[in-house]
């Protein structure tokens, strides 16, 4: 009877691809999934499988290493703020590159590897009600992938599923913050959302119906009335 159990649970585990693995959200995203049972894949830019999402080869490589997967967790990609005094057209491009272009074509290279059913979930970086100086660039490239994956999911094919998360300011992040740092950005009064919290949406994303949404951490929404 053990055997048997121990085999339907060995036979059910999933398997998924996190990228960015070794960042605060994505140990965190690692750590939760394998507290469910799932096989983690762990990639990185180091590491035994490595990729680098502004590297289009490292894409292909790691698909053809992982073979078949039943999700992809995109955890990587950051952004800067750029007071608009020094904004340049540059500035848009390099942000195009870092965040966006690099998760599209890690989407369009996943679906082929995908089990049916599957999951894909990336990572924007929208987490304001009241944008902060300096942040055109990053509101420009995440509003971009939100719209992406609104407009992309229908296309999907084999019962596929897209959603992106939206996981804004993470504690831990904060926590290294210097006071000074935190003052300029006006987070004085903002705690975040711990990075196991925030990890808890990308399993609800793996694991439930939805499509073509962007989900943010439930306790989220405090930080963004900056009080």
């Amino acid at each position: 009877m053990n055997n048997q159990h121990m085999y339907s649970e060995t036979k059910a585990t999933k398997k998924v691809l996190v990228i960015g693995a070794t960042g605060t959200i994505g140990a965190a995203v690692v750590h939760a999934l394998e507290e469910k049972n799932y096989e983690v894949i762990s990639a990185s830019r180091n590491g035994e499988f490595q990729v680098d999402l502004e590297n289009l080869s490292t894409i292909n490589k790691l698909f053809v290493l992982v073979g078949k997967i039943d999700a992809v967790v995109v955890t990587a990609g950051s952004g800067k703020l750029i007071p608009f005094s020094i904004l340049s057209e540059d500035d848009f491009i390099d942000g195009l590159k870092d965040k966006v272009l690099g998760q599209v074509a890690l989407l369009l290279r996943a679906v082929d590897h995908l089990n049916d059913g599957g999951s894909i979930t990336i990572t924007s970086g929208n987490m304001f009600e009241n944008f902060i100086p300096g942040s055109s660039v990053g509101a420009f490239v995440n509003n971009g992938l939100d719209g992406f994956v609104r407009a992309v999911a229908p296309e999907l094919p084999r019962g596929i599923r897209v959603n992106i998360i939206s996981p804004g300011w993470v504690r831990e992040s904060l926590e290294r913050m210097n006071s000074e740092e935190r003052t300029t950005l006006g987070l004085e009064n903002v705690t975040g959302t711990a990075a196991y919290d925030v990890a808890q949406s990308y399993v609800q994303a793996i694991e439930g119906t939805m499509q073509g949404q962007t989900i943010r951490p439930l306790n989220q929404l405090e930080d963004e009335l900056f009080k």
